[in-house]
């Protein structure tokens, strides 16, 4: 049957779809918003503002809370990679040209699934020639054009949340490498571990630091003195900690005294 058949306007059948691609839009915009004001600004009842956050819920795009939603981490949930890409962006700018000072012609490089480690992406073109293994599909994609990478697409299950592959079959193909440098991130750190609020992700974390000579974690100041419901690993398996210059100098000493080699990036 035809919308006009139907009595339906044309469009008017994707106009929930369109108006959760907004209501998505605005939640990770400001970050958190009460359901009564997304009903205001959309002009629709909170009956229908609660269906559209289910569904953004069940994509991982969000997570609803009592009166309205969230697209800002929690110490189970960890954001969209969409709110991620919008967060402490200069900060992960300073970590990536950090970064891509350790990295030398001929290395074999594994970038796990964060945005930090895709800010360092964009600077390997140049650094070439290199071997890059990542799960992560945006990386990838981005690794692709550059005529002087090699590139290991990690996959496995791809999960929309992150953009990234995870399961077995990803952690299978980590295991078949031994890299020489790993550069990762993580959603929270206490001056002793780093956690995650997903297995799936620490589980391919893990396998990626065993699959690495020497591992790297960069980490934006806004990720210290957290944490999530895993464990990723203690900080003294990583063997360099890279911090943004705006870490306060207490939580540098905390880490150092904890026996983290730390070095701060400029901004």
């Amino acid at each position: 049957m035809t919308a006009e058949e139907s009595g339906a306007e044309p469009g008017e059948r994707t106009r929930p779809a369109r108006r959760r691609a907004e209501v998505a839009e605005y939640i990770l915009h400001q970050g958190s918003v009460p359901a009564a004001e997304l009903a205001e600004v959309f002009g629709v009842s909170v009956m229908t503002v609660h269906r559209d956050l289910d569904e953004l819920e069940r994509q991982g795009v969000v997570r609803k809370f009592r009166g309205g939603a969230s697209a800002q981490p929690s110490s189970v949930f960890e954001s969209n990679v969409a709110y991620r890409m919008r967060t402490a962006q200069a900060e992960k700018q300073a970590l990536a040209a950090y970064a891509r000072t350790l990295v030398e012609p001929g290395m074999a490089v594994m970038l796990d699934d964060s945005t930090t480690t895709l800010a360092l992406a964009r600077l390997l073109p140049d650094a070439g020639p290199l071997t890059v293994a990542t799960n992560f599909l945006e990386a990838i994609k981005l690794v692709s054009a550059a005529e002087e990478i090699r590139l290991l697409a990690l996959g496995g299950e791809y999960h929309r949340s992150h953009d990234s592959f995870l399961g077995v079959p990803c952690i299978e193909a980590i295991e078949a490498l031994q890299v020489d440098l790993l550069f990762a991130s993580t959603s929270a750190v206490s001056p002793t571990h780093a956690f995650h609020q997903e297995q799936e992700i620490v589980l391919v974390k893990r396998a990626m630091m065993r699959s690495a000579r020497r591992s790297v974690l960069l980490l934006d100041h806004g990720k210290l003195e957290r944490t999530a419901l895993h464990r990723l690993a203690p900080l003294s398996d990583f063997d360099l900690i890279v911090v943004d210059e705006r870490t306060p100098e207490s939580r540098l000493r905390a880490l150092r005294d904890h026996g983290a080699e730390v070095a701060v990036a400029p901004l």
